[in-house]
């Protein structure tokens, strides 16, 4: 291998992915926690025995930042020294870290929007709850899709 294919800032990239993944799904999941939160706050004013029923989106903007921590982990541990890590492999572990983080800011948002609503929603008309948890399994799902790509571009490094 040549040095122009390992340079002295291609691990440079990988650290940056990683802490992309972890940056940003904590974002989210900060976001996601924090305005459902609010929400669970507002609503157990009215209703107290329904705290820990609406406790769910706040469980489910916690599992985003795992997502990050496991490829930012992933990441982490496959960087090496400039000598022995290729460039390519530094883009792959950036774009990795990305993906999961972005996604996972993404989904952070959407969680904690419909968190919010639905905890409110809930306390007046308990009918919405199961609505509300198709709607945070759906946000959820576009944290885990970051997930899924990012392990899948961490295996190509």
């Amino acid at each position: 291998m040549s040095s122009d294919e390992r340079p002295i800032y291609g691990p440079f990239f990988g650290v940056m992915g990683a802490a992309s993944a972890m940056v940003f799904s904590a974002m989210g999941a900060a976001y996601g926690t924090a305005k459902s939160g609010t929400g669970i706050a507002a609503m157990s004013v009215m209703r107290p025995e329904l705290i820990m029923k609406s406790i769910i989106p706040v469980v489910m903007a916690g599992i985003l930042a795992i997502y990050g921590l496991v490829v930012a982990v992933l990441i982490a541990g496959g960087i090496d020294k400039p000598e022995k890590y290729e460039l390519f492999s530094g883009f792959v572990h950036f774009g990795a870290g990305l993906a999961v983080g972005l996604s996972g800011l993404a989904a952070g948002f959407a969680i904690g929007i419909v968190g919010d609503a639905g905890v409110r929603g809930t306390a007046q008309q308990p009918r919405l709850f199961v609505g509300m948890i198709l709607i945070l399994i759906f946000a959820e799902v576009l944290g885990l899709y970051g997930l899924i790509v990012a392990i899948f571009l961490y295996i190509k490094a």
